[in-house]
C-alpha cells in the first residue's frame, strides 16, 4: 500500500458504507440502513476533535466531567459519523438530522453498539469494499 493508496481510502471512507440493521435476537432485518463513515475518514477525524472540545466545555472549574456527561459527548460523536439513512418510523421515511440519528442510537444499546463497532472496525472500509 502506497501513500497515494492511503488517502485515497481515506477520501473513500468519508463516502460511508452502508450498514443494515439486524435484529439481534434473531438475525432479521430491522429495515434500517445506515451509511457510516470509516475510522480514518476526515469525518470521524472531525467528529473526534468536536467530541474533545465538547467534554472540555463541559468540565468543571476543577476539570471534571460526569459519567453522564462523557457518555453524552460520546454518542454525539458517534451520531456524527451517520452520513445518510434510510429509516421509517410509523410508516413514513423518518427524516435525517442530527437529533433524529441521536433519537434511533438512544432507541436501544444494541443498535449504538453495532453502529459504533461498525464505525470502528477498520474491515468494512478495505479499499474495494464500497457499498455505498
Amino acid at each position: 500500500m502506497t501513500l497515494d493508496d492511503i488517502q485515497a481510502n481515506v477520501v473513500d471512507q468519508d463516502r460511508g458504507r452502508k450498514l443494515e440493521i439486524s435484529d439481534p435476537f434473531e438475525g432479521r432485518p430491522t429495515g434500517i440502513t445506515l451509511w457510516i463513515a470509516g475510522p480514518d475518514s476526515m469525518t470521524q477525524r472531525r467528529a473526534r476533535i468536536e467530541m474533545s472540545d465538547e467534554l472540555a466545555e463541559r468540565a468543571n472549574l476543577d476539570g471534571t466531567i460526569s459519567a453522564e456527561q462523557r457518555e453524552a459527548a460520546r454518542l454525539n460523536c458517534l451520531a456524527k459519523v451517520v452520513l445518510r439513512w434510510e429509516v421509517q418510523h410509523e410508516g413514513t421515511d423518518l427524516s435525517f438530522s442530527h437529533a433524529n440519528v441521536l433519537r434511533v442510537l438512544r432507541s436501544a444499546a444494541w443498535l449504538e453498539a453495532s453502529v459504533d463497532a461498525f464505525a470502528g472496525d477498520r474491515a468494512n472500509f478495505k479499499p474495494g469494499a464500497a457499498n455505498v
